[in-house]
C-alpha cells in the first residue's frame, strides 16, 4: 500500500455528531429554494467549520456543504471570498463554454446569499458560504496508488489551466508572502534571536542545515522577481485530499479548499505535492532516519500535471524537480521556526511535535537531493514525451 504524508492535523471530526452552530438558520441567509430537514459535521478540514446539509427542493432531497470561514485565520473573508467567487464563476463559464458535461461538478459554485453576494454573516459575526455537494466523489486523506497520484496531479493543472485565462484585477493574497521562502528564513533567523522558548541550542544542527540552503531558498522568488517565471493563480494547498476522486471512475473530479487561491507560482503547487505524496513515512515521524522516497509517485504526479499543464513555460518545467525540494524545505523552516517560538502557530499532540516534523521535512530534503538527478531527467523525458 502506497501512503502518502497527510497534514499536520488529519484527525477525522465525527460524521454525525451534533453541530455547535444553528445551520439551519444559517440555510436561511442563502437562497437555497428549499426546506431544511438536516445536518452534521463533515470533512476532516481542521481551519473551517464544514457542514453538509440536506435540503427538499420540490420532493427532491438535494445536499449543499455550508462552510464557515475562519476569520482569525483569514482575516479578510470579503477578498478571500471575492477571490473564489471570480475564480470559481471562470471555471465554470470555461467549462460551460467548451461543453463539458458535468461543467457544474468540475468546479465549485457558490449558492449566493439573499443580498446576491457569494456569502453571508451571522449574528454573531461568523461568515458563511454554501456550494452544491458533489455526488458520487470524495477525497483521501492517503495514497494508495499511482493512478490516484495521476489523478489528483491532473486535477490541479486542470485547476490552474482554467484560472490561467481569468481577466480583471489581480486576485487579493489572502495570505501575503505565504510562499516566500527568503522571508521564511528570515523568520526563523529573528525567532533564533529571540529565542523565546530557550530552545536554540538543542536544534544547533536543523538551524545550521536551513542556513546551509540559503541559496535554494532565494531561487524561485528571484525568478518571479526577473521575469523568467510568470505570476499566475495558483492554489496553494495541493494535498491529494482537495481533489474529490471520482466513486466509480478514480478520475479527478473537482478541486476543493479555495481559500489560499491567490496570485503565486504554479511550482510552489507542484512542489507541494511532491511533498505530500512522494515521502515513505508520515510528516511527523519522530525517526526521519528510515524516511524515502517513491519515485513511482513522481512519476505519476508529474505525467498526471503535465497532462493538463499544457501552459508552462520552459523555465518553469525545469524546475519540477527542484519545487519539492524548495517546498519541503521551507515547511521544515517553518516547523523550526515554530518550535523556537514555543509552539504557538501549529497545533502539537506532544512535547517536540514540531521540532519532529522539522527533522522529518528536513531529512526528506536530503532524499530529494540525493534522488535530484533521477527526478531531472524524469521530467525531461516525460514532458519531451507530452510535448511531442
Amino acid at each position: 500500500m502506497t501512503k502518502s504524508s497527510p497534514s499536520t492535523t488529519t484527525a477525522l471530526p465525527p460524521q454525525h455528531s451534533p453541530a455547535p452552530h444553528d445551520v439551519r438558520a444559517i440555510a436561511d441567509l442563502f437562497d437555497m429554494r428549499g426546506d431544511f430537514i438536516h445536518a452534521h459535521p463533515y470533512g476532516s478540514g481542521h481551519i473551517n467549520d464544514t457542514y453538509c446539509a440536506a435540503m427538499d427542493q420540490a420532493g427532491q432531497r438535494v445536499r449543499y456543504v455550508i462552510q464557515r470561514i475562519n476569520h482569525m485565520v483569514f482575516r479578510k473573508p470579503h477578498e478571500l471570498m471575492e477571490n473564489v467567487d471570480r475564480v470559481t464563476r471562470h471555471a465554470l463559464a470555461m467549462l460551460k463554454a467548451e461543453g463539458h458535461p458535468e461543467a457544474y461538478r468540475r468546479t465549485l459554485t457558490c449558492i449566493p446569499a439573499h443580498d446576491g453576494t457569494s456569502h453571508a454573516r451571522d449574528d454573531d459575526g461568523n461568515y458563511w458560504r454554501v456550494y452544491p455537494f458533489i455526488e458520487g466523489a470524495r477525497g483521501h486523506d492517503e495514497i494508495h496508488s499511482t493512478e490516484q497520484a495521476y489523478q489528483a496531479a491532473r486535477a490541479f493543472g486542470n485547476f490552474q489551466k482554467l484560472a490561467a485565462t481569468l481577466g480583471g484585477a489581480r486576485l487579493h493574497e489572502t495570505i501575503p508572502d505565504f510562499h516566500h521562502t527568503p522571508k521564511r528564513l528570515a523568520a526563523l533567523e529573528a525567532a533564533i534571536v529571540r529565542d523565546t522558548a530557550g530552545r536554540a541550542a538543542e536544534v544547533r544542527e536543523e538551524i545550521e542545515f536551513a542556513r546551509a540552503r540559503a541559496g535554494d531558498c532565494a531561487q524561485i522568488v528571484s525568478l518571479l522577481e526577473n521575469g523568467d517565471i510568470p505570476e499566475r493563480i495558483t492554489h496553494n494547498d495541493t494535498k491529494l485530499n482537495n481533489v474529490l476522486l471520482d466513486d466509480a471512475t478514480a478520475e479527478g473530479v473537482c478541486v476543493i479548499d479555495l481559500d489560499t487561491t491567490m496570485p503565486g507560482c504554479v511550482l510552489y503547487d507542484f512542489g507541494d505535492m511532491v511533498r505530500t505524496a512522494t515521502p515513505t513515512s508520515r510528516e511527523d515521524d519522530p525517526d526521519p532516519a528510515g524516511i524515502g522516497m517513491q519515485l513511482d509517485l513522481f512519476e505519476a504526479l508529474l505525467r498526471g500535471y503535465l497532462s493538463s499543464a499544457d501552459f508552462l513555460n520552459e523555465a518553469e518545467t525545469e524546475y519540477l524537480a527542484f519545487s519539492g525540494k524548495l517546498i519541503t524545505l521551507e515547511v521544515g523552516i517553518r516547523f523550526l521556526t515554530d518550535y523556537l517560538e514555543g509552539d504557538v502557530y501549529f497545533k502539537t499532540r506532544r512535547p517536540g511535535h514540531n521540532i519532529d516534523r522539522c527533522r522529518n521535512q528536513f531529512g526528506f530534503v536530503r532524499v530529494l537531493e540525493q534522488n535530484m538527478a533521477a527526478m531531472e531527467r524524469t521530467v525531461r523525458e516525460i514532458s519531451r514525451q507530452v510535448r511531442s
